[in-house]
């Protein structure tokens, strides 16, 4: 297989989105003028079925009861996965780089994101039990997201009313250091209200403008970009709980009640 440098999974339903044009300048970005080296997966503008069900396996491992996990699992070890979960997983394996770029919906990202993660991240194939967390599959890989909210900065603050962006996204991180990315901190742009008609000298227009420039600095330096810490195998007891004197990095996860 070519190495993919860059997959920009871009889970957005409006081709002329802010989101679209900021999967759009992190292809041309990262591409750095060779051709094929990075891509865009567009969840919607393929109809990507994001929900996972039996129908999707041909050769069932349990005609009687449909467990994902266990069909996954037959599947990896069969060689007969669905053949769009294939085509995807594959092409995440292939990359350096991946980036998720979505808008937070009702706080969470789009259903159809959190379908692909369902339906791609197969087990048996990009997990197992002994392979997660810092020995997990995609080992040595980065990962980032790329979000956009409605709402100002302040608000997504510590003491914001939207919540803190860091903990809103600590879930999704982690299910990419779950199965083994070095995970960089999120690119959040800000202000980002959908359906709105500006004007091309309004200040909602050049903030849209001044987070794209931004975007691309940030996609010029990622080599720069500080990464995310999580606990690891050897942070654990045999319970799984952090061992005593081992910090926690998040409020999912900490080292005191």
């Amino acid at each position: 297989m070519t190495t993919l440098k860059s997959l920009i999974v871009l889970a957005h339903p409006e081709k002329r989105s802010f989101n679209a044009q900021m999967a759009s300048i992190a292809e041309q970005v990262l591409s750095r003028g060779e051709e094929d080296s990075a891509r865009v997966l567009d969840l919607y503008g393929m109809g990507f079925d994001p929900v996972e069900r039996g129908e999707h396996y041909a050769n069932r491992k349990d005609l009687e009861c449909f467990d994902a996990q266990a069909e996954q699992r037959h599947a990896a070890d069969t060689d007969a996965l669905p053949q769009d979960v294939r085509a995807h997983l594959e092409a995440v394996e292939r990359a350096d780089l991946l980036i998720l770029q979505y808008p937070l919906w009702w706080y969470t990202p789009p259903a159809i994101l959190k379908g692909w993660l369902d339906r791609v991240l197969v087990y048996g194939r990009a997990y197992t039990g002994q392979r997660r967390y810092d020995r997990g599959h995609f080992r040595g890989k980065r990962a980032m997201l790329s979000v956009t909210v409605g709402a100002l900065e302040p608000t997504y603050r510590y003491n914001g009313r939207n919540g803190d962006i860091v903990h809103l996204l600590w879930p999704l991180n982690f299910t990419l250091y779950y199965v083994g990315f070095t995970v960089l901190e999120p690119f959040v742009a800000y202000g980002i209200e959908g359906g709105l008609k500006y004007s091309e000298q309004s200040e909602a227009v050049r903030r849209l403008r001044r987070c794209q420039a931004d975007f691309e600095r940030t996609l010029a330096r990622l080599d720069q970009r500080p990464t995310i810490p999580f606990n690891g195998w050897d942070d654990w007891d045999e319970e799984g709980r952090l061992k005593p004197g081992v910090p926690g990095y998040s409020p999912f996860m900490r080292s005191d009640p």
